[in-house]
């Protein structure tokens, strides 16, 4: 009956005899550490972990002064190269078992980020159709009345300065719709995610013909709902801002990366997903500046010196409206946006 409780819990639960030994996990510690019981029953401990002698010694502490204890945010490193930071708690039953309890603090401080990052684009989203709508009124009026102005001008030369009036305000009501992100209702209908990939590849080969961009697909990903066009602009915007930030850093021998991946029972922000379509796209880049990070999404916000800081809100946007997301991790030499969709079925 313990068994069947432990069993349902999400918490990963870990069962090791008095040599460190594996005995018995829960699923949620099978999710956690990507493998099987089967595989790992009967292995010690701490060979499944890099730097696991230090794990080694506090459980062998415990199990000898029989004494209980917890370790806040110990960072392991699973044999799948996977970082984890997580909290665990180690509790004696007698001296030949070790009730290992592991929660997993990475997931938390993601839901957290994404919960905060969907939060500042919404409030992003309503300042901006504020603006909107007190600049384009205004606007609307300086063009008619250049119009009316260029009407009565017999002289060339003023004519020629309300047609700059004109395409002026054209600019800056182009721009402000930009900072609305999309602004036709979105048709979700069927499509394979790497058909998508593929049109943003053949773009970029066009634009950037000295850059490498490599493929590393999963073909058995199934089908996504979504709107295809706007998926391939919110991919090219991202993946544009990769191609210009290694040209203008002179970087020898640009690279890119489109990567697919399936993740299973994937949260994004408060709801877990079954299935998450993963779409990485890598460069080998300066890298984002760390002032910029925490805005990287905000309109208007650009790390070059020719960008609008227009096509990262536009992209994050476009994945809102298809229930998913973008996230980013750089560092000098290795950038990686993520844009992660659901796979489940659309009810709208």
């Amino acid at each position: 009956m313990y068994q069947r409780l432990m069993e349902h819990l999400t918490t990963s639960v870990l069962l090791l005899d008095g040599e460190l030994r594996l005995r018995w996990m829960n699923p949620a510690a099978e999710a956690l550490l990507a493998i099987s019981l089967s595989r790992l029953k009967g292995l010690p401990l701490p060979s499944l972990v890099d730097g696991g002698e230090q794990v080694g010694e506090l459980l062998a502490k415990a199990r000898d002064e029989f004494h209980p204890f917890t370790q806040r945010e110990a960072r392991l490193t699973l044999v799948t190269g996977e970082v984890l930071t997580v909290d665990y708690t180690v509790s004696p039953l007698s001296a030949d078992e070790l009730l290992l309890e592991v929660e997993p603090r990475d997931r938390l401080l993601r839901i957290s980020r994404e919960e905060a990052l969907q939060t500042r684009q919404e409030t992003i989203k309503v300042l901006a159709r504020g603006l909107a709508h007190e600049v384009k009124n205004p606007l609307g009026g300086i063009r008619g009345a250049a119009q009316l102005l260029e009407r009565d001008l017999d002289d060339p030369g003023l004519q020629e300065f309300t047609r700059i009036i004109i395409e002026e305000v054209d600019r800056l009501r182009d721009l402000v719709d930009s900072m609305l992100g999309p602004n036709r209702v979105m048709r979700h209908a069927p499509l394979n995610i790497h058909k998508v990939l593929e049109r943003v590849r053949s773009l970029l080969i066009v634009e950037q013909p000295g850059v490498w961009i490599e493929r590393d697909y999963d073909p058995s990903l199934p089908d996504l709902a979504g709107d295809e066009s706007q998926l391939i602009q919110a991919v090219l915007n991202v993946a544009r801002n990769a191609v210009e930030a290694m040209a203008e850093a002179g970087i020898a021998s640009p690279r890119l990366t489109l990567r697919t991946r399936a993740r299973r029972q994937f949260t994004l922000g408060a709801e877990r997903h079954r299935l998450v379509c993963e779409v990485a796209i890598i460069d080998n880049g300066p890298g984002i500046p760390e002032s910029l990070r925490e805005t990287l999404f905000y309109p208007m916000v650009s790390g070059r010196a020719e960008g609008s800081g227009l096509g990262l809100s536009i992209a994050q946007s476009i994945l809102h409206q298809h229930q998913g997301l973008i996230e980013c991790e750089s560092e000098p030499g290795h950038t990686q946006f993520r844009l992660l969709i659901p796979l489940e079925k659309r009810h709208d």
